[in-house]
């Protein structure tokens, strides 16, 4: 059963749906955060959200601020702080649900969102599990199949959009994803070829590309090492676009790492998911039990 909610962020209206567990009482809840430029209605994020209900989990998903059916004035930005604290906004609102138990309220991100849930956990340790699916942690050093010319005509629209936004003014926009040798914040014959049949309703092959300067600096890895609770990291081998998901696993205290024969995009293609939202179901399941029963003898995790 999906139930439309809205929730406040900084007094920014957040529009979220509630994929509610069919069992009694208070459900364990996952929070799912979208990646960059992504939104809820993507089929990728309807059916992790899906299979998290189906195994007895309520699932939450939103969009953050500027996306998807979501408010806020500058459309289709990339507000690092501001979509961190979408999430812990989204936290709080699914807290104070008595239809969820909010001791045992998991988050669950992919790619710019697996990052994210890194960081607000860690600053928030009554989270009671993790999952960051090919989590960004920072740009690799060099992004294969781009050349010097495409790589300064992005520096080039960042910068200008920068400007925009410092001067109030709007947004230049660029596309999120594009073909090899495209002006775009991801460029590969792959990604276009991921987005190419994509059905969904408010999502919009568009971007302000000056959040990628913030996020030259962005390193949730950095975090990781304060996470008391169990953190899933799933990685791709042949993942070009997220690096650094092994660190975060290896420093997080009690982190899990696994491994998938797959590039970044393939995480979103329905005949290879399955497979990793079956290892997600399960670690969530095993962790939310974990600590229903840490809650039910008085232990502290």
């Amino acid at each position: 059963m999906e139930e439309a909610v809205q929730f406040s962020s900084d007094g920014i209206r957040c529009s979220g749906l509630l994929y509610r567990a069919a069992s009694a009482g208070s459900a364990p809840c996952v929070v799912l955060c979208p990646g960059f430029g992504g939104t809820q209605d993507t089929p990728s994020m309807i059916a992790a959200a899906t299979a998290f209900a189906e195994s007895g989990l309520t699932a939450m998903t939103f969009d953050y601020r500027g996306f998807g059916r979501s408010a806020g004035a500058d459309r289709q930005v990339v507000d690092l702080a501001g979509q961190r604290a979408d999430i812990g906004a989204a936290i709080r609102f699914a807290r104070g649900r008595p239809d969820i138990d909010a001791r045992r309220i998991a988050l669950w991100g992919t790619s710019l969102g697996g990052g994210h849930v890194i960081t607000v956990a860690a600053e928030d340790p009554a989270v009671a599990a993790v999952v960051a699916q090919v989590p960004f942690n920072g740009f690799p050093k060099r992004v294969e199949g781009r050349s010097v010319t495409t790589t300064l005509r992005l520096l080039t629209a960042i910068l200008r959009d920068r400007v925009r936004g410092r001067l109030s003014r709007a947004p230049y926009y660029i596309p999120a994803i594009g073909a090899r040798g495209d002006l775009a914040v991801i460029s590969s014959d792959e990604a276009r070829q991921a987005v190419a049949d994509m059905n969904s309703p408010t999502w919009r092959n568009e971007v302000a590309p000056r959040a990628l300067l913030d996020m030259m600096t962005y390193r949730p890895g950095r975090h990781a090492s304060r996470l008391a609770m169990p953190v899933l990291v799933c990685v791709g081998i042949r993942d070009r676009e997220t690096r650094g998901g092994e660190q975060i696993a290896e420093l997080a205290p009690r982190g899990v790492l696994r491994r998938y024969p797959l590039s970044h995009f393939d995480f979103y293609r329905p005949d290879l998911r399955r497979r990793v939202l079956d290892d997600q179901v399960a670690f969530l399941s095993d962790a939310l039990s974990e600590s229903e029963t840490s809650n039910s003898t008085g232990e502290s995790r």
